[in-house]
């Protein structure tokens, strides 16, 4: 057997763990009490013991960095608990699902996120980025909102998008964030976030009780 095939593995597996290790010191610094103000690529690339010209060949500018870390933590925290959401065959059950997997995400790396979030303000770019991904919830609520629509009669499809804007909005970090305060965790505002999205809805307690 030639061993060609194993040094490329050994290569790839080598770049993957470098690639990982860089993303926790990017996440440690994020974590830092100096937050983005001691964020940047060289003091990444001495948190993760590696050169500069390493981090960008891995991840070609901090803009790409931070867009990584955002995934990393998206990957790890919300899409296991959001696609068996989206699979709920009751369109109430996954409209909670849905809430409860954005609000443990959130909760998940909070200051992190937070402080990726407020690093929209100086690059229009990475906004783009955070909007792209926002949009993509949006996408969901859509397609449950549908569903809903053909079960309950409501909303109506007239009103189906500016709905669907609503509970972005509603399903937002600084919407959990806000509600929960420093005192709790955004999980912890799970069950209002949810409350609040049948009240806009028109679905009382009592009937999404009895969807389930």
């Amino acid at each position: 057997m030639s061993p060609r095939p194993y040094r490329a593995e050994k290569r790839r597996a080598a770049s993957e763990e470098t690639r990982a290790r860089i993303i926790a010191a990017a996440r440690d610094l994020l974590m830092s009490d100096r937050g983005l103000a001691g964020f940047s690529i060289d003091c990444v690339a001495r948190q993760a013991g590696v050169a500069r010209m390493t981090v960008y060949y891995q991840f070609r500018s901090k803009l790409g960095l931070l867009e990584a870390i955002f995934d990393d933590l998206a990957q790890r925290g919300l899409v296991q608990r959001l696609l068996p959401a989206l699979a709920e065959p009751d369109p109430l059950e996954a409209l909670n699902g849905l809430i409860a997997a954005f609000g443990a995400f959130w909760s998940s790396d909070r200051i992190v996120i937070r402080r990726l979030r407020a690093f929209t303000a100086f690059d229009t770019v990475f906004e783009q980025g955070i909007r792209e991904r926002d949009e993509r919830r949006r996408e969901h609520l859509r397609g449950i909102l549908r569903r809903l629509a053909e079960r309950y009669g409501r909303p109506s499809l007239e009103t189906l998008d500016e709905t669907a804007g609503l509970l972005q909005t509603l399903t937002n970090f600084q919407t959990f964030d806000s509600l929960a305060g420093e005192d709790r965790d955004p999980e912890e505002v799970t069950p209002q976030v949810q409350r609040l999205a049948r009240a806009i809805l028109g679905l009382n307690d009592q009937r999404a009780a009895g969807a389930r």
